[in-house]
């Protein structure tokens, strides 16, 4: 029983350690939100001002996102986030959005900076469109540790005027 529990102690204490373990709300429900694109391609995502153009998420799905995940809406601690980001073709349907937290440690503005790195090379022709929408689709995390380094963890903003750094990682940006 005591080597039982103990390894049980020993495999989370691990996995918390190695960024294993996730947060609450670091991924979304995948029956809720599988992720959306629109029909798009490397040229058009390319294209300065792409997301602003599309971005069109009307109040009623705003608030559907919220209601779907049984969350009271809270722009200070949740962001309505597209899974697939628009920058990476996404789209604004329902089943690519939910309701993302600021607060935790692999939060919305961790994966903001994995969806700039991923656009940045879709956009050089380093890494194919579909492969990167796949990457954030089907494990944003591991996409952001193949990204950033397999030790690479985030440090969260607790605001819009914070620095966001990641351990290792020479420089900063600001969000």
């Amino acid at each position: 029983m005591f080597r039982s529990l103990a390894a049980v102690v020993l495999f989370v204490f691990s996995s918390t350690a190695l960024g294993l373990a996730q947060d609450s709300g670091t991924y979304p429900n995948k029956t809720k939100t599988p992720g959306a694109t629109f029909a798009v391609s490397k040229d058009d995502i390319c294209v300065s001002g792409y997301s602003k153009k599309v971005r069109n998420v009307p109040v009623a799905i705003h608030n559907q996102a919220f209601q779907d995940y049984g969350i009271t809406p809270d722009g200070k601690k949740y962001e309505v986030d597209h899974l697939i980001s628009l920058e990476l073709g996404g789209s604004n349907a329902i089943e690519n959005l939910w309701p993302e937290p600021y607060g935790i440690t692999w939060g919305a503005r961790v994966k903001d900076k994995l969806e700039d790195a991923l656009h940045k090379r879709v956009c050089a022709g380093t890494m194919d469109l579909l492969d990167a929408q796949d990457a954030i689709k089907t494990d944003w995390v591991k996409a952001y540790h193949s990204v950033f380094g397999a030790n690479a963890g985030p440090v969260e903003a607790k605001d819009e005027n914070d620095w966001l750094c990641t351990t290792g990682e020479p420089d900063c940006v600001k969000r």
